[in-house]
C-alpha cells in the first residue's frame, strides 16, 4: 500500500529538526490544553508522535484514495451547473476523505476543533497531498485562508466560521479582477455599507478565483469611494448561505483541472468586514499571500518528489541498447540533478516553515499576554527570516518543479509525450507554479530588498560558522567563495546607483542569494544524515557553482550603457 509519507525518510528527517522542541513549546502554551481535551499532548514527545501519526495517515490517503482518483479527476474536471459548481466525482470522494479523518482546521486552537499544528507539519500534509494530485491540494490546502481570519477577525467571527473549516466547510480567497491580476492595488469590486441591514454590500466581479464555490470566502474589495489605490481596500467574509454570488464560468485549464477556477459575479452580496477598513491590501492580502506562497512552495516540492518517483521507476524499466536506461550516464544525470533540486528546494521549504511557525505562534501569543524582552526579539528575528525565505521557497521551487518535470519527461522519451503516463498531467500540472500566487517575477521583486539591505549575506555568513562533517567542508568553503561572488556582485549594483540596472539584475542576484543558501541548508542535512543527503549536497554543490557564475559574469559584464539592448517599448 502506497504512502507518500514513509516512503521517503527525508521528511521525518525535516520533521525532527531541532527547532521543533521549541515550536510545540510555544504552539502547546506548556501543555496547557491536557486538562481540556484528550487530543491534547501530554509533552514535547507526545505532540510529535501526533504529527508522526497523522502524516501517515495524510500519506495513506494521499498515496491511496487521492492517487487511484487523480486520473480519473483530471480526465473528469468540475462541472458548471447553473451558477454552481459540483466537483469531479473523484474530488469530492477525496474530501470526504479527508473530512472523515479529522483533516481539516490542522492549524487551528482545539477550542474551535482543530488539531493546533503548527505550520510545519501542515505544510508537510500540503506536500504529501499535492505528490498525488496537485489539483485537489489547492482546494484542500485553502484551509489556510482560515489563519487570517483567525489572525484578524473577531471573536465572534472565529466562534462562527473556524469550526465550520475544521468540520470540512471549504474556502477561497478572492482576490483578483479582471484588470487587477498581480496588481491588487486596481482592485474595483465595490463594498458599500448597507444601513438598513447592518451588513456591507459586494458588487463586481472576480476572476482566476481557486475553488471559487467555496463555503466561506475572502474577498478584497474597495470599500472607500473615491479611492484607486490600496489604502481605499478593505477584506471582507462572504459565506455561500447568504447567496448573492454566481460562477459565470469554470475555465479551461492546461492543467490542475481538478481544481475549479471560477470568474464569480457578485450581485449585492451581503458581508461582513474582517479587521479594519483600508487595511485589505495593505495588511491582510500581505498575510494571506505569504501564506499562499508557502503553500505552492509545498505543492511544488510534492510535484518534484512525483515527477522524480515517475522517472526513477521509468528507468528502471526501460530497456534500450540492451540494458536498463538508467544505466546511461545521460539519464542518471537527469535522475541526479532532480533529486538534488528536490533534496535543495524541500530543506529550504521547511526552513522558511520553521521561521512562520516561531514568529506566528509568538505573535499569537502576545494577544493572550505581554511578551518577555527576549521573546519579542525572538520574534523580531524569525519575522525578517521569514519574510525573507518566503519569496525564495515560493520563487524557487515553483521553478524548480518545472526544470523537474520537464527532464522526468525527458526520461520517459517519446512515451512521456502519450497521455498513458501520468508524467504528461505533472508537466502539466507543475506550469502553473510558478505563475499562480505571484509569478516568479514578482517573488523577485519581494525578495530584492532582502539583497540590497544585507539579510541574505548576513543569513549566509552565519551559515559560514556551522560545524559540518569532513565530507562536507569543500562544499562549506565553496559555499563562502559563492557568498564572495554573492558580495561583489551587489556592491556593483550598489555603486553604479541605477534602478533600471538593478532591476534587470535582480533575479540573477537573488537566484544567487537562493542557490548559496539552499546549499547551506543541504550541507546540514548531509552532515546530520549522510545516508539520506550527501549525494544529493554533492550534486547540488556542482549544479549551483555554475549558477553562481553565471549570474555573477552577467552582472559584472553588464553595464548601464547596455540595457538598451534589453528594450522592447
Amino acid at each position: 500500500m502506497a504512502n507518500h509519507y514513509t516512503e521517503h525518510p527525508e521528511l521525518r528527517f525535516e520533521l525532527n529538526h531541532p527547532l521543533m522542541k521549541r515550536i510545540v513549546e510555544l504552539k502547546e502554551r506548556d501543555f496547557r490544553d491536557k486538562d481540556e481535551y484528550d487530543t491534547a499532548p501530554l509533552d514535547f514527545e507526545d505532540a510529535m508522535d501526533n504529527y508522526d501519526r497523522v502524516l501517515d495517515i495524510v500519506g495513506e490517503i494521499s498515496g491511496t484514495i487521492i492517487a487511484d482518483n487523480a486520473e480519473g479527476v483530471d480526465i473528469e474536471g468540475p462541472h458548471h451547473e447553473g451558477c454552481r459548481v459540483r466537483y469531479a466525482s473523484g474530488t469530492q470522494r477525496n474530501l470526504d476523505a479527508m473530512v472523515s479523518a479529522g483533516l481539516n482546521g490542522m492549524t487551528m486552537p482545539r477550542r474551535y476543533n482543530g488539531l493546533n499544528f503548527p505550520i510545519m507539519p501542515y505544510t508537510m500534509c500540503a506536500e504529501l497531498v499535492a505528490a498525488s494530485d496537485a489539483g485537489f491540494g489547492n482546494i484542500w490546502s485553502l484551509q489556510d485562508c482560515i489563519e487570517t481570519l483567525y489572525e484578524f477577525g473577531n471573536e465572534e467571527q472565529h466562534a462562527r466560521f473556524i469550526p465550520r473549516v475544521s468540520e470540512g466547510a471549504t474556502m477561497s480567497m478572492d482576490l483578483t479582477e479582471p484588470d487587477a491580476g498581480s496588481d491588487l492595488q486596481s482592485v474595483m469590486l465595490k463594498a458599500t455599507f448597507d444601513e438598513a441591514e447592518n451588513c456591507w454590500r459586494l458588487n463586481g466581479v472576480k476572476r482566476f478565483i481557486t475553488n471559487g464555490d467555496a463555503d466561506i470566502h475572502l474577498v478584497l474589495a474597495r470599500s472607500e469611494e473615491g479611492t484607486t489605490d490600496g489604502r481605499g481596500l478593505s477584506m471582507f467574509i462572504y459565506d455561500k448561505r447568504d447567496g448573492g454570488v454566481d460562477v459565470r464560468r469554470i475555465e479551461h485549464k492546461l492543467g490542475i483541472h481538478g481544481s475549479p477556477t471560477c470568474e464569480l459575479v457578485y450581485k449585492n452580496a451581503k458581508a461582513e468586514l474582517c479587521g479594519s477598513t483600508r487595511m485589505g491590501l495593505i495588511k491582510y492580502v500581505m498575510a494571506l499571500m505569504n501564506g499562499a506562497r508557502l503553500g505552492i512552495a509545498a505543492q511544488s516540492v510534492g510535484l518534484s518528489q512525483a515527477v522524480y518517483n515517475e522517472g526513477l521507476a521509468y528507468a528502471r524499466e526501460r530497456e534500450q541498447f540492451g540494458k536498463p536506461i538508467i544505466e546511461i550516464p545521460a539519464v542518471y544525470e537527469m535522475l541526479a540533478n532532480i533529486k538534488a533540486k528536490l533534496d535543495a528546494g524541500r530543506a529550504l521549504l521547511y526552513h522558511t516553515a520553521r521561521c512562520v511557525d516561531i514568529y506566528k505562534t509568538l505573535e499569537d501569543t502576545s494577544r493572550e499576554r505581554k511578551l518577555t524582552p527576549e521573546e519579542r526579539n525572538e520574534m523580531k528575528l524569525y519575522n525578517k527570516l521569514a519574510d525573507s525565505l518566503t519569496p525564495l521557497a515560493k520563487g524557487m521551487n515553483s521553478e524548480y518543479c518545472n526544470q523537474n518535470a520537464y527532464d522526468a519527461l525527458q526520461i520517459h522519451g517519446g512515451s512521456g509525450f502519450m497521455m498513458d503516463y501520468p508524467i504528461q498531467r505533472y508537466v502539466r500540472d507543475a506550469r502553473i507554479t510558478s505563475i499562480y500566487e505571484g509569478t516568479t517575477q514578482l517573488q523577485v521583486v519581494a525578495a530584492i530588498r532582502f539583497v540590497t539591505n544585507g539579510s541574505y549575506l548576513a543569513q549566509m555568513r552565519e551559515h559560514e560558522a556551522a560545524e559540518v562533517s569532513e565530507a562536507m567542508k569543500p562544499l562549506q568553503l565553496q559555499a563562502r567563495n559563492m557568498a564572495d561572488r554573492f558580495e561583489e556582485a551587489v556592491n556593483r549594483v550598489k555603486e553604479l546607483n541605477n534602478q533600471e540596472y538593478q532591476d534587470i539584475c535582480a533575479r540573477s542576484l537573488v537566484e544567487m542569494a537562493a542557490d548559496t543558501l539552499m546549499l547551506h541548508f543541504l550541507l546540514y542535512n548531509a552532515t546530520k544524515a549522510p545516508e539520506l543527503f550527501e549525494k544529493s549536497a554533492r550534486v547540488y554543490g556542482r549544479i549551483v557553482h555554475t549558477e553562481v557564475a553565471k549570474h555573477h559574469a552577467f552582472v559584472m559584464s553588464l553595464s548601464p550603457e547596455d540595457l538598451d539592448a534589453y528594450r522592447h517599448a
